[in-house]
């Protein structure tokens, strides 16, 4: 593990009697890195999270935090690890304060330092003017800022937040993915999310989990590139056969559009546009218009996790929606 690694999972999986819930995963973190960990309901996100956090041991494979094994050492293991599960563990009764005076004697912060931790989380979780009220007379994104404040009182080098935005306001969700930039100046974040916007927003680095796989595991700049060069919108005025398109190299399908367009999907690194212009000028097919075309994240996400990839965005991308719980 180097220096800066704080992250390390190696062929991990977990079985529920004969279901294997997660499917020899392996990951790494670095620190000052944000990592968008998505995924379908029951793809194995949460299960990941538990185990990465040590509430659930796995069936095979390690996780090291921070230099440690959690198996081997998990006390020292998991006082390295801040976790925001995604209900959070709230006592409504007390105010902010005995709260988070609590957390930071759960966590072992020496009693001279817990003050000073107390107002330092409270600092970077925008909750100074909050300190005396009761927990359950806040909003839901107070109680939410309260929830990461209890993850990052004692400065873990690594913080865990399982859908942290889910049920916020517009307003809310837009503080709190401001606050997650902010942690992962200094930590290592991983946010576990099936909010697409959200990792665009917020992440380094994204990785898509489908029945218990990985199946994505990529930079948000590899991202990017993938979604714009993984399809070509063309026009003719004598449209070819689809099937002449689809037996050109690098491409995986081809899709009718209206006014004689088609949109061409290919593989990212064989971009067909040389064989497209040669069948045109070889037939005569009258090409007037071809362009790159853009694939949103959550299209990517449905390719990936379901094989369909509908509604195509080209040239300027919609916001992509929210999936559906």
């Amino acid at each position: 593990m180097s220096h800066n690694t704080l992250v390390e999972i190696r062929n991990l999986s977990r079985f529920y009697g004969a279901l294997q819930a997660v499917r020899d995963v392996s990951f790494t973190i670095r620190q000052g890195e944000v990592l968008g960990f998505l995924g379908p309901n029951g793809a194995g996100k949460t299960t990941t999270m538990q185990i990465i956090s040590g509430n659930l041991a796995p069936s095979g494979g390690s996780v090291t935090i921070a230099g440690h094994d959690l198996l081997e050492d998990p006390r020292a293991a998991k006082s390295q690890i801040g976790y925001l599960p995604e209900q959070p563990p709230l006592y409504r009764e007390l105010t902010v304060d005995e709260y988070l005076d609590y957390c930071a004697a759960l966590n072992h912060v020496p009693r001279a330092r817990r003050v000073q931790a107390r107002d330092n989380a409270k600092e970077r979780c925008g909750l100074h003017g909050v300190g005396r009220r009761l927990i359950g007379n806040l909003s839901k994104g107070f109680q939410q800022r309260v929830g990461i404040a209890q993850a990052i009182i004692h400065l873990p080098p690594v913080v865990i937040l399982d859908e942290p935005t889910v049920g916020l306001d517009p307003i809310q969700i837009r503080e709190i993915r401001a606050l997650i930039r902010e942690l992962g100046k200094e930590h290592g974040v991983i946010l576990s999310t099936h909010i697409l916007p959200e990792v665009q927003a917020t992440c380094d680095h994204v990785q898509i989990i489908n029945k218990g796989e990985l199946v994505l595991n990529e930079s948000i700049e590899g991202l990017e590139h993938h979604m714009k060069s993984a399809s070509l919108t063309v026009a003719f005025h004598r449209p070819p056969a689809q099937a002449a398109l689809e037996k050109l190299p690098g491409v995986k399908s081809v899709r009718l559009e209206k006014e004689g367009r088609m949109h061409v999907f290919h593989e990212p690194e064989k971009n067909p546009t040389d064989d497209i212009l040669r069948l045109a000028v070889d037939n005569n097919l009258g090409l007037y218009e071809i362009r790159p075309g853009r694939l949103s994240l959550e299209q990517i996400f449905l390719e990936l996790t379901t094989g369909v990839a509908d509604g195509i965005v080209n040239e300027t991308p919609a916001i992509p929606a929210e999936l559906a719980t």
